[in-house]
């Protein structure tokens, strides 16, 4: 005997021991669930009799019939299918248009990162770019100790 039908088995032998456990479980945890959906009001509480009227008017909501209708029809199979067949065929001339492009990517990246440092370098840098990073840390600390809390104010106590 293989042990794939070994376990076969053995799953056989112990998938009903499984699902009837697993039945038992959900059973009782959901047994602690039941009090929840009979809740009890106070009947002592001034509210209680508004309580009451709202949820027995309301024990059935909602219906089918509370919703509203669509206001437009639904389209006809046959639009649907036609639709269905506009997107297959958009997304055919799609697959073909990709195929076409000529993907030049991986050809040679080296040449790839110098053109476009060159196109960076052609671009005009804003003044807060050109910065460098001691120029940054020393700002960020000017901000920082603009941003310190004064002392605090010697006030007389009673």
């Amino acid at each position: 005997m293989s042990v794939t039908e070994m376990n076969a088995l053995l799953l056989k032998k112990t998938g009903w021991t499984a699902a009837w456990g697993m039945a038992l479980s959900s059973a009782v945890a959901l047994g602690g669930c039941v009090s929840a959906f009979e809740p009890k009001t106070d009947p002592t509480s001034p509210l209680a009799p508004r309580i009451q009227k709202l949820v027995d008017e309301n024990r059935q909501y909602p219906r089918w019939a509370d919703f509203p209708r669509t206001s437009t029809p639904l389209p006809a199979p046959a639009e649907i299918a036609a639709e269905v067949g506009r997107l297959e065929s958009r997304n055919t001339a799609l697959t073909a248009d990709m195929a076409r492009i000529d993907w030049t990517l991986d050809s040679d990246p080296a040449a790839f990162v110098e053109s476009i440092n060159r196109r960076i370098d052609a671009s005009q840098m804003s003044p807060q770019t050109l910065r460098t990073a001691e120029e940054v840390e020393a700002y960020a600390e000017e901000l920082r100790r603009r941003a310190k809390a004064p002392p605090p104010i010697d006030r007389p106590r009673p």
